[in-house]
């Protein structure tokens, strides 16, 4: 799990790209609360094969789980 909370782009998409290049891990769930940085890990996840799931952790909080394809 990776808990981007509090951070700003592109900190969130650069722990999400080490995690993936380190394992390509089949699962992956990130923390995030800024809607920006949800787009973007998105994107970037798409761009890798991965699949995202969107759901909302908490108020103005957002769960990804990303399935590779």
């Amino acid at each position: 799990m990776i808990d981007a909370r509090g951070l700003s782009c592109p900190m969130p998409v650069v722990m999400v790209q080490k995690a993936v290049q380190n394992g390509t891990p089949a699962t992956l769930e990130v923390l995030l609360d800024n809607p920006c940085s949800v787009e973007n890990v998105t994107r970037f996840a798409h761009n890798s094969g991965y699949a995202v799931e969107v759901a909302p952790a908490d108020e103005d909080e957002f769960r990804l789980t990303l399935r590779k394809q």
